[in-house]
C-alpha cells in the first residue's frame, strides 16, 4: 500500500507490519521545484565525517521494546542533512519565535538555529520575532547574527521575547509573505505547536514555499513521542538546590518540616526526577497521584510518623498536584491565562498551612517548624546545564537540516536516542504523563517509602458520600 494523504502526516506502509509517519515536504503541494547541492559537502568542517548525510529511507522505530514476531510498528523520518536542499543559501529569510513560559535552553536554541543557518549553510538573513506569536503582526523584528548572538547561552530566558496566545494565523501568515520569509522556526510548548500547526495549514492552502518548523519546548516534559524536552535536564539539576535546602532547614529544627514546590501543571516528572535524585525527600506528590490529607492513611498521619522516626521531613509537591482539593477548600472560580491554561492556586502555600494548623490546633501534638520554599521562577529563569546546551544544539541544527531540505510541518524530536522528525498532530494529540502503576513511580515510593495513596480512599469523602447515600435511601422510602 502506497502513501495516504494527509495534512500533517503521511503514512506509509511497509513490509512485516513497519508504518512511517512522515512528515509533509514542500513538494507534496509544489510541483517542480528546483534543487541544490548541499553545500556541507564543500565544507571542510564536515567533510571529515563519513556518511554524513542522511539517507532517504532512514527511519527511526517509535518503540524498540518487541517480540519475536511482533509487527515493526511506527516509524519516523530520521533527521539530518540530505545531499539535496531545496533552498539557494541566498534565498532563505528566515525567523525565530519563542512562546510560552520561560525555560532553561531557549537562548542555546536561538543561537544554535542562528550559527546552524550561517555557518553549515551560508544563511545571512534571520530575524527574531519579538514577544511571541503577536510579534508577527504588532512587534518589532531583531535580524540576528551568530556575532549578536555568540554568548547569549550563558543567560537565561529569551532576546527575543515570549508571551502566551497572540495567535492569529491569517495575520501571521499575511506577515509572513509581507516580509518574504521562507522558514519559520517556532520554539514552544503543545499550545504553540498546534499554532505552528495552524500557520502550516494556512501556508499550505496559499501554495507558499514556506517551511514551518517546531522545536518542542516544556520544562515539564509533558510532550508526548520524544524522550525529554529540552531544560527538564536543567530543571531537575536546580531543583536539587531547593530541595537541598529545605532538608537543612528540617534537619536543623527540631520536627522540622520542609515544602518544596516544584513545576508541574499536569505532568509530575520534575517532583519525581528531582525526589529520586536528592534521596532526602520523604513525601513526593504529583497531579498523576491522588492524595488526601485527613484520616487513615493520609498525608497528616505519613507526617506525623516520619516526624516520630526521624525527628524533620521534606515534601515536594509539584504545583499541579492536589488542585481539586485547594479548590474545594477555597471555593475558587477557575480562570485561565491567555494561552488557555488553567490558573493553577498555590498548592505549596495550602499544604504547608493545613499541616501548620492541624498540629497547631491539637496541643497534645508535636510542634512543628515548617518551611516553605518555591523556587519555580528561578529554576525557570537559569541557563541551561551542559547536557541541555548539548541537546539543544543538536535539536536546533537538525530543525535546520530538515527546512533546508524541504520538510514542513514538523517537531524535531528525539525518540529512543535518535534524532527524528515528527508530525505536529503526533506532538499535540495527548500530553506525557507520569504513570503510577509504571516501574519508575514504583521505584520512587520504595525510595521515599510514601503511601502510595492507591487503593486507600479519603475518609473526608467517604463519610460524604454515606451521608449522601443516607439521604437518598431516606428519600426513596
Amino acid at each position: 500500500m502506497g502513501p495516504q494523504s494527509n495534512s500533517q502526516m503521511k503514512i506509509v506502509h511497509g513490509m512485516g507490519g513497519f508504518v512511517l509517519e512522515d512528515v509533509p515536504h514542500l513538494s507534496d503541494y509544489i510541483p517542480n521545484l528546483p534543487t541544490f547541492n548541499n553545500p556541507l559537502q564543500f565544507n571542510p568542517a564536515y567533510a571529515v565525517a563519513k556518511q554524513y548525510f542522511v539517507n532517504f529511507d532512514d527511519s527511526v522505530a517509535e518503540k524498540i521494546i518487541a517480540r519475536p514476531n511482533s509487527p515493526r510498528g511506527t516509524h519516523f523520518r530520521r533527521a539530518g542533512p540530505r545531499q539535496k536542499v531545496y533552498f539557494s543559501s541566498d534565498d532563505v529569510h528566515a525567523c525565530i519565535v519563542t512562546c510560552g513560559g520561560l525555560c532553561p535552553g531557549l537562548n542555546t536554541v536561538i543561537r544554535e538555529i542562528v550559527c546552524g543557518l550561517h555557518h553549515m549553510y551560508g544563511v545571512t538573513k534571520v530575524l527574531g520575532i519579538e514577544g511571541g506569536y503577536r510579534g508577527f503582526y504588532a512587534r518589532n523584528t531583531n535580524h540576528l547574527t551568530p556575532r549578536s548572538v555568540n554568548d547569549i547561552h550563558k543567560r537565561g530566558g529569551t532576546i527575543i521575547g515570549t508571551s502566551r496566545g497572540g495567535h492569529d494565523a491569517i495575520k501571521i501568515v499575511d506577515s509572513i509573505q509581507d516580509r518574504g520569509i521562507n522558514q519559520v522556526y517556532v520554539i514552544g510548548g503543545d499550545g504553540t505547536q498546534k499554532g505552528a500547526a495552524l500557520i502550516f495549514e494556512e501556508v499550505r492552502r496559499r501554495g507558499l514555499k514556506v517551511v514551518v518548523a517546531g522545536i518542542p519546548k516544556t520544562i515539564d516534559n509533558d510532550i508526548p513521542v520524544i524522550d525529554r524536552s529540552f531544560g527538564f535536564d536543567t530543571a531537575v539539576e536546580e531543583a536539587q538546590r531547593a530541595i537541598n535546602a529545605a532538608h537543612v532547614e528540617a534537619k536543623s529544627a527540631e520536627n522540622g518540616v520542609g515544602v518544596v514546590k516544584l513545576m508541574g501543571r499536569y505532568s509530575g516528572f520534575i517532583a519525581m526526577y528531582a525526589t529520586l535524585a536528592s534521596r532526602d525527600v520523604d513525601c513526593c506528590l504529583i497531579p498523576e497521584s491522588p492524595f488526601y490529607l485527613e484520616g487513615k492513611g493520609g498525608m497528616f498521619e505519613f507526617v506525623e510518623k516520619r516526624l516520630i522516626e526521624n525527628g524533620h521531613m521534606v515534601i515536594v509537591i509539584a504545583e499541579g498536584a492536589g488542585q481539586e482539593l485547594v479548590s474545594e477548600s477555597l471555593q475558587s472560580v477557575e480562570q485561565k491565562d491567555a494561552s488557555g491554561n488553567k490558573l493553577l492556586q498555590d498548592v505549596g502555600l495550602w499544604i504547608s498551612h493545613n499541616i501548620k494548623e492541624h498540629f497547631a490546633k491539637d496541643k497534645k501534638k508535636m510542634n512543628i517548624t515548617l518551611k516553605y520554599i518555591d523556587p519555580t521562577y528561578m529554576i525557570r529563569a537559569i541557563p541551561s546545564n551542559a547536557a541541555d546546551n548539548v541537546y539543544c544544539t543538536l535539536l536546533a541544527q537538525n530543525a535546520v537540516h530538515g527546512a533546508m531540505s524541504g520538510y514542513t510541518g514538523f517537531t524535531s524530536g528525539v525518540v529512543n536516542g535518535s534524532h527524528t522528525y515528527i508530525p505536529f498532530n503526533r506532538i499535540t494529540e495527548i500530553q506525557n504523563k507520569v504513570i503510577i502503576t509504571d516501574r519508575m513511580w514504583a521505584r520512587l515510593l520504595s525510595s521515599t517509602n510514601q503511601p502510595s495513596f492507591v487503593g486507600n480512599t479519603d475518609p473526608k469523602k467517604e463519610d460524604d458520600n454515606n451521608n449522601k447515600s443516607g439521604k437518598d435511601s431516606k428519600s426513596s422510602t
